[in-house]
């Protein structure tokens, strides 16, 4: 290549991934794409970032950037790209924080069932997808070894997200009736807040691509019962600019306050149901966790191995189920940036936001907090003061 570019260390079926990639696409960042199974990775990443992790960018200078939302915050903040990712309007912006939350983590359930647990329909796919991340060189039967080996860790990850025998068929319900709120507000606009993609977008692009618009069942299913989201994945997806002309009196530009339409407020209700509940309980585990290790050293994790993410398990009910799914403080992290979002705005706007909130009972995830917040340094989720 004869530019200066991005490498992107990453994997086509990887959930966190897909949004780095379509953010470089539709913003024409140079970008080489390498699979995190690339001898690189292992020699000059992992030294790095401590863990088996992606995405990772490395930028033209040579820095490293681990996390999706941080490298899309690099990009943003050095003025790489065309497209804003964050409202100007704070009330949008706060449902985009939200959105941004519940995308990247708050959709997992169906993510993981719909991956894991149709293997008459996905196995050979998945097979061959997970290609990426194997390391180079490796005869048929070692390739075979190491999928089973990586895709074990993937079936008992879906379990911790409170994926059993006993809510597949709550599972399944859950994301029907979410397909079918996205799928109404998708025929009405282009992207989740308007004419523009943003945060929201881009949370929700984690799974609803690499999962379920690309594993067969799930994308049969999209196809057939929400093509709108389908078209959406495909738009999100697209380095060129499209003239489009296909939804009736869709916006050009991003809503503002006063012009939220029903089918995105409908969503909003959607989120409050499905995962204020989980995040309530994780959030008080947390705050039990953190009280039993006063000593705990700022900017340390509180783990012995720096390659864990979870520091346990918080039972709750979801949907008539007594469930207990893995509590990890990177998704903390990101309910902070809303509540960082939040405490910056203006006595009034945070008094729209906080009314908005309210009406669809969303108002806890401006209060919930950890006694202590959780930060990023050298690659790794810490705790603050």
């Amino acid at each position: 290549m004869d530019f200066d570019h991005y490498t992107l260390y990453g994997m086509q079926a990887s959930l966190y991934t897909g949004k780095v990639r379509a953010y470089m696409r539709r913003n024409h960042i140079p970008v080489l794409e390498r699979g995190a199974g690339h001898p690189d990775f292992s020699a000059k990443i992992m030294p790095e970032i401590k863990r088996f992790i992606m995405p990772v960018i490395v930028t033209p200078n040579g820095e490293i950037i681990q996390d999706g939302s941080n490298i899309l915050d690099y990009f943003e903040a050095h003025k790489i790209g065309h497209e804003p990712l964050r409202p100007d309007d704070p009330v949008v912006a706060a449902i985009a924080y939200l959105l941004e939350l519940f995308g990247n983590e708050g959709l997992l359930r169906p993510a993981m069932h719909y991956r894991w647990n149709f293997d008459a329909e996905n196995l050979h796919f998945l097979k061959r997808s997970f290609a990426d991340v194997l390391p180079a060189g490796l005869d048929q039967k070692g390739q075979e070894q190491m999928f089973d080996f990586a895709s074990g860790k993937m079936r008992k990850a879906a379990v911790a997200f409170g994926v059993t025998p006993e809510t597949f068929e709550t599972v399944e319900k859950s994301y029907a009736e979410f397909l079918g709120l996205l799928n109404t507000h998708l025929s009405r606009s282009y992207f989740m807040l308007g004419g523009e993609p943003t945060l929201a977008d881009y949370g929700l692009f984690n799974p609803l691509y690499a999962h379920l618009s690309r594993d067969p069942k799930p994308a049969d299913l999209m196809k057939q019962t929400a093509p709108y989201v389908y078209n959406w994945v495909e738009r999100m997806n697209s380095p060129e600019q499209r003239d489009e002309h296909t939804i009736k009196d869709a916006p050009q530009k991003l809503f503002t306050a006063a012009e939220l339409p029903q089918s995105l407020l409908n969503i909003l209700t959607y989120v409050s149901e499905e995962y204020l509940a989980e995040m309530t309980a994780h959030i008080e585990f947390a705050n039990d966790w953190l009280a039993q290790r006063p000593d705990l050293e700022t900017g340390t994790s509180g783990m012995e191995k720096l390659s864990k993410r979870d520091i346990g398990r918080a039972e709750f009910k979801w949907r008539g189920h007594d469930i207990k799914t893995v509590v990890m403080p990177y998704r903390f992290y990101l309910l902070q940036r809303l509540q960082d979002h939040f405490d910056d705005a203006s006595s009034e706007n945070q008094t729209q936001i906080r009314g908005l909130f309210s009406k669809h009972d969303l108002e806890p995830f401006l209060d919930l907090r950890t006694s202590r917040r959780v930060e990023r340094s050298d690659h790794l989720e810490v705790w603050g003061r």
